[in-house]
């Protein structure tokens, strides 16, 4: 039976991260994971670059049960504190909008920086080998693997959720969360595009097409670029407001942020003899200011 301080199961970004911080404690630590590579969503992440913060992260940002727990954890580690981390690391990094920090070169540099500051902490790294048992007794987890167990007095759930099964992604972490009696929030999809009926023709003619909106449901909003997909409509705006959407809810999407009704109402005004589509024109793209004009004529 091998014994340490604290077992992390999940080697994503918040496993990694973990596991460096209290093996740099002095803690001694267990970092597992069932896939055979560690940080595998990182890879993917900002289109192979890593979004890996952003400067403007607040706790409002954030939802949750518990809004006082985002503030306390970005009160402890502030973005800028990860910034320092990649600085020291010399890995050369841009702003994008609204505050994302991307890599300069891949997000294999962060992958790579976080499993040096786990080998800095003195982590065991067990890859490839899922846990097959855990329970808890005197004061201790147990964790089974390939037969043999491994205990320790804290246990950290850093599995993630099912979001990207192609990624290796499940359940697990819900179904111990329920093994131990914890209460668990039905999960739902978010940060996810908006998909539409086949009917829905003028989503199909414009796939590929850009364009900044204002979208809102209820009392929230944002205002960002959304891209219009053979399916429906996806890009940051939708992604964002994806996480607070209300099933069989409507939202409003606004394709003219900087104008309103009077403007368009002017426009026609002054040019009765212009259509309504390339009144649309002067400020959408042109495909989607002739399919508009189509369809609302």
């Amino acid at each position: 039976m091998a014994e340490y301080d604290a077992i992390v199961l999940g080697a994503g970004a918040a496993g990694l991260m973990c596991a460096a911080t209290a093996g740099q404690m002095g803690k001694h630590v267990l970092l597992v994971d069932h896939a055979d590579a560690p940080g595998k969503k990182i890879l993917i992440s900002g289109g192979g670059r890593c979004n890996f913060t952003n400067v403007h992260a607040k706790a409002e940002n954030y939802l949750s049960a518990n809004p006082h727990f985002a503030k306390s954890a970005l009160g402890r580690y502030r973005p800028q504190d990860f910034i320092d981390l990649v600085d020291r690391y010399g890995i050369a990094w841009h702003e994008k909008t609204l505050g994302q920090l991307f890599c300069d070169g891949s997000a294999r540099q962060i992958v790579d920086l976080l499993l040096e500051e786990c080998q800095a902490g003195g982590v065991t790294l067990l890859l490839g080998h899922p846990a097959s048992a855990i329970d808890h007794a005197d004061g201790r987890f147990r964790v089974t693997i390939d037969g043999q167990a491994h205990t320790a007095p804290a246990l950290v759930l850093a599995t993630g959720g099912p979001s990207i099964p192609k990624m290796g992604a499940t359940g697990f972490a819900y179904d111990v969360a329920r093994q131990f009696g914890l209460s668990v929030v039905q999960p739902r999809p978010a940060l996810v595009p908006f998909t539409l009926g086949d009917d829905e023709v003028l989503f199909r003619e414009l796939s590929g097409i850009s364009s900044e909106v204002e979208v809102r449901w209820n009392k929230v909003k944002f205002r960002e670029a959304a891209l219009f997909t053979h399916r429906g409509l996806s890009g940051p705006a939708m992604l964002q407001i994806s996480s607070y959407w209300q099933h069989r809810t409507p939202i409003g999407v606004n394709f003219l942020p900087d104008r309103g009704a009077d403007w368009l109402l002017t426009e026609k005004r002054e040019h009765p003899r212009m259509q309504f589509a390339t009144v649309l024109s002067r400020g959408l793209p042109d495909r989607l200011a002739a399919a508009l004009g189509e369809r609302l004529a």
